[in-house]
């Protein structure tokens, strides 16, 4: 990819987080996660191990702020997706000090399964959710 269109992609991105809302910013994140997965493939197959290992730790990295990123007092759904994130950053270390194609595209998997569910919550259901954490954090305050 030419520097102009990553940079062009850059910008786009960073506008797109300027405006976005919560949502739209975890939807943000998993797209990232997904395209350094799948960056690390190709290195893997191309042998640019130094490649594999920087698209990796990006794509980590974004697991864990979106593990962080969870409202632990919500519930199961939390524990689980907390757990599942573990799983994930877990199973790329071993992807990549394996090279494996495989254990990367499990993650794959489940992550866009995430992302799948992630993308079908209907607006009102998101407002909903803000109005709550709004009033979570005005009874902290």
């Amino acid at each position: 990819m030419s520097y102009g269109i990553k940079a062009y992609k850059a910008v786009g991105i960073k506008d797109d987080l300027a405006v976005a809302d919560p949502h739209r910013v975890i939807q943000l994140l998993m797209l990232g996660a997904l395209e350094n997965m799948a960056k690390a493939k190709g290195c893997i197959e191309r042998k640019d191990y130094a490649g594999k290992s920087a698209s990796l730790s990006k794509a980590m990295t974004i697991i864990a702020a979106l593990q962080s990123s969870l409202d632990m007092e919500a519930g199961d759904i939390s524990d689980n997706l907390y757990a599942l994130y573990d799983f994930m950053q877990n199973h790329l270390i071993l992807a990549s000090r394996e090279k494996s194609i495989a254990k990367i595209d499990d993650v794959l998997e489940l992550l866009v399964t995430i992302k799948g569910a992630w993308d079908q919550i209907p607006v009102h259901a998101r407002q909903e959710g803000y109005e709550m954490q709004a009033q979570k954090q005005q009874r902290t305050a």
